[in-house]
């Protein structure tokens, strides 16, 4: 279920549609295996929306109702570690969850990839006791 309120109310760079729309259709394979997993409310029957803009950044999985964005690191991320942090800084201001999985993962262990993120406090359900 798409939260409307919550979608809308992020910042969004107009300038980056078509870029995030190459990146799209690009996909590189980690991306797109994982993508098969979390699509059509495959998982947990949340809404996941792939290479979202937010801000300045498009991020490579974004769920609005649980406020997670799902970043997949490869081998391009290895000399961006400060503007890893910068994103991730601006995306944790915004109130949302970031959480890194590696790519390798995502190609030699889809299921435990899949495992980890259940169990994720992001995508834990709270239960009132």
């Amino acid at each position: 279920m798409r939260h409307t309120k919550e979608y809308m109310s992020l910042p969004y760079n107009p300038q980056l549609k078509e870029r995030a729309k190459a990146l799209r259709h690009a996909g590189n394979l980690s991306e797109v295996l994982l993508w098969n997993q979390l699509k059509k409310g495959q998982f947990k029957g949340l809404d996941f929306d792939r290479q979202k803009i937010i801000g300045n950044y498009i991020v490579d999985f974004y769920c609005a109702e649980k406020q997670v964005v799902l970043e997949v690191d490869g081998s391009s991320h290895d000399d961006k570690a400060e503007y890893d942090a910068q994103r991730d800084a601006f995306l944790m201001g915004l109130g949302l969850h970031v959480i890194h999985i590696l790519d390798v993962d995502v190609k030699q262990n889809l299921a435990g990839v899949i495992d980890f993120l259940s169990r994720h406090p992001a995508f834990v359900d709270e239960v009132s006791v």
